[in-house]
């Protein structure tokens, strides 16, 4: 059976993302649910940065062109927000992207905009 990376820090996270939905629902933007989970990180003392910027680097060369991911949490755990009907593939994409320029393993990919709150583990 594969190892589960960082459960109890996904666990929570996971919670807190849940507790906002059944709060809010779905129909916002996804700078008010970013909002909120900054709120909530705060609330609850979990270590987080937000918008920090990855460059990438191609061949000893940095890029102009960089990513910028809607959070880093407990400086493992990259979560990339959404309020979208589904989540495409390119998001799931994107935050891989993400994983690889920061050199972390464990993405989660919030989505605050169906009925429903839904989310995806992604592993690098």
């Amino acid at each position: 059976m594969p190892e589960i990376i960082l459960p109890e820090e996904s666990y929570k996270i996971i919670g807190i993302c849940m507790n906002i939905h059944s709060t809010l629902g779905a129909g916002f933007k996804e700078i008010i649910y970013k909002d909120v989970l900054e709120f909530e990180f705060r609330k609850n003392n979990i270590h987080f940065s937000r918008k920090r910027k990855f460059t990438v680097e191609y061949k000893g060369n940095i890029l102009p062109h960089y990513f910028i991911a809607d959070f880093i949490v407990y400086d493992a755990i990259i979560l990339e927000v959404k309020a979208s009907s589904m989540i495409p593939g390119k998001f799931v994409q994107q935050t891989l992207n993400y994983l690889k320029v920061s050199n972390l393993r464990l993405g989660i990919l919030a989505n605050f905009g169906q009925r429903s709150f839904s989310s995806q583990r992604i592993v690098l």
